[in-house]
């Protein structure tokens, strides 16, 4: 089994020969193992689950881009046939229809496992406002999990689905991301479909994405990502895809020195000079910039008539069953009542105010990147104050959606104590993939593990899915995989690598005599009649890529293969008269599985 299920691994093992019903068995023992109660509200049964995974068919990632993908799904969300609660258990309902983004998904393979805990109504940073048992911080047990999608968080930080959604109204997408040391992206507003959201803030909220690596955010909200004309807050943007590599004089805007608020904590402010030094590693300069427009906004969302949006999403229930709130969640929703319509409107215009001041920061700036929060809070911290703590931790996330902004939390240098902290990055709508492309590099620079004590899994360096302009893609299936004796010729040659996948099930995989190293052959049949094969696609210049073909002995040589996902990179065939003496090993799906069994060496 992958140490971190992220999708490439997964998909990786499945090549191998891995069911997803042995993936899902090892999910639901590491749920019992780990005895957290407050990560899920509804599991579940393991044996639908296993029926999912058999109405998969064939191994097919290209057809079914979430083949075999655990993933869970925020409690304010509706799937089919499941309760939907928003943490309120007087609140609970069984929908008779899935949200559409959550239908897109299942659609392209992704196995649901379970619907997660939450701050009750998604009213709360803190993950600590549900009268359910809160979900326990994956890192430290001492510390708040983060919210209100803290459920979601965590349950991808143990690595138990390799991805959950979320929403996000004031960060709820971001912040339980930084604390668990997962990434968290908010997409730009409306870019994916709130149908079946139950809302906090309907003209604000959006479905976010946990994950543990930044390509399987990315991809799995392009997935969700889509135009939905019964929803009147879609709309249909342009959402490029990450730059294969980041823009030249990309402009990044770092807040100034009275921009900076870490409440006090030496070493909070720390660990993000240490973020900025990865920063300037790939971007070099940065400009300083007054986030005075954006505090001013920010406080407009608790402080302001907002709050009577919160309180027109659960009106009939406020209004007529109060004792059914969290006292917390009572507390703040109930300010309602200080604002009128007038109030509404000012505030409105205030808004308007501040978006066109923050429209001079956009003009000069690509992206801002901030801290995830402004320092960790402890539960210890929550049960003696429990606004206070969590307006703290909305500092650098709350203006986000009212300015009409895309975000992307990235895991980032630990504190000096063990403690995660993160950077988020920030856009304005629509660039969504230039913050994948910068974030990604950013969480590999970091070089933290994925998740909660996985120090063997660090972020995987980005790579474009594609070779760039003027290289020549290279299919290999044997000893130039990664890690194995001839990488090296590869990376020798300045090589990089874009991806791993499987072949078409056209061909036939063989040990071919001698060595060692053992060499495999490929070997194209008729179709259907050979088997997936595991690959890894990598990108050399075509000086390096002449080099390398030229040192290919007989019978070995290079062809075009076809791939699950579409493309016809060059890589190895074999003759078939070279055959001859071989041990055929297309059982084995790929030359690891062949090497880890003792067939090979």
């Amino acid at each position: 089994m992958p140490p971190f299920p992220t999708i490439a691994a997964l998909h990786a093992a499945y090549a191998e020969g891995v069911t997803p019903r042995e993936m899902l068995a090892e999910t639901y023992r590491r749920l019992a193992e780990i005895d957290d109660p407050g990560i899920f509200l509804a599991l579940v049964p393991e044996s639908e689950a296993f029926e999912a995974a058999d109405a998969l068919g064939a191994f097919d990632p290209a057809e079914k881009p979430l083949w075999g993908v655990p993933f869970a799904v925020k409690d304010n969300l509706d799937v089919a046939g499941l309760p939907t609660t928003a943490a309120c258990p007087d609140f609970s309902y069984v929908p008779s229809e899935t949200a559409p983004a959550v239908a897109r998904l299942l659609a392209a393979g992704a196995i649901l496992v379970g619907k997660t805990n939450l701050d009750q109504f998604a009213t709360g940073l803190v993950g600590m406002r549900t009268p359910y048992p809160a979900p326990r911080n994956a890192l430290n047990p001492a510390w708040v999990p983060g919210g209100s999608s803290s459920g979601s968080a965590v349950a991808v930080a143990h690595g138990l689905v390799a991805f959950a959604l979320g929403t996000d109204t004031a960060g709820s997408g971001r912040v339980p991301a930084g604390l668990n040391n997962v990434v968290g992206l908010k997409p730009s507003l409306g870019a994916v479909s709130s149908r079946g959201l139950l809302p906090a803030c309907r003209t604000l909220d959006t479905i976010s994405v946990f994950a543990g690596t930044v390509a399987d955010a990315d991809q799995v909200f392009r997935i969700m990502a889509g135009y939905d004309a019964a929803d009147p807050y879609s709309r249909d943007l342009p959402l490029p895809a990450p730059p294969a590599g980041l823009p030249p004089g990309l402009r990044v805007g770092l807040p100034d020195g009275g921009s900076r608020r870490f409440g006090g904590d030496p070493l909070s402010e720390a660990a993000f000079e240490a973020g900025l030094a990865d920063l300037a590693g790939l971007v070099g300069s940065a400009e300083a910039v007054d986030l005075a427009p954006m505090f001013a906004t920010a406080a407009l969302l608790y402080d302001g008539p907002w709050v009577a949006e919160r309180y027109q999403a659960i009106r009939s229930l406020i209004e007529t069953n109060p004792d059914a709130l969290h006292p917390t969640t009572h507390a703040v929703i109930g300010r309602a009542a200080g604002f009128n319509a007038a109030d509404a409107f000012a505030g409105l215009y205030r808004l308007a105010e501040l978006r066109r001041a923050a429209e001079a920061l956009w003009s000069r700036i690509d992206v801002l990147v901030v801290p995830t929060y402004p320092r960790p809070v402890t539960r210890a911290e929550l049960d003696a104050d429990p606004i206070g703590p969590n307006s703290q931790l909305g500092t650098y996330t709350n203006f986000v959606n009212l300015l009409d902004l895309c975000a992307l939390a990235v895991p980032g240098r630990f504190r000096s104590d063990g403690t995660p902290s993160g950077l988020t990055l920030i856009a304005p709508r629509g660039r969504d993939g230039l913050l994948a492309a910068l974030g990604a590099r950013l969480h590999a620079a970091a070089g933290v593990p994925i998740g909660a004590s996985r120090a063997s899994v660090p972020a995987p360096e980005p790579g474009p899915a594609a070779a760039g302009p003027g290289e020549i893609e290279l299919a290999v299936i044997g000893a130039h995989l990664s890690g194995l004796a001839l990488n090296g010729e590869l990376t020798g040659l300045g090589a990089r690598f874009l991806r791993a996948g499987t072949t078409r099930a056209d061909y036939r995989l063989y040990a071919l005599p001698g060595g060692p190293p053992r060499r495999p052959g490929l070997l194209r049949v008729a179709d259907g009649t050979g088997a997936a094969i595991a690959t890894e696609v990598w990108a050399l210049e075509p000086a390096a890529f002449g080099r390398f073909v030229a040192a290919i002995p007989a019978p070995l040589g290079i062809g075009t293969l076809r791939l699950t996902d579409g493309t016809g990179p060059k890589g190895f065939l074999v003759e078939a008269e070279g055959i001859g003496g071989g041990t055929d090993i297309t059982e084995y799906g790929g030359w690891r599985r062949y090497l880890a069994e003792g067939a090979g060496a």
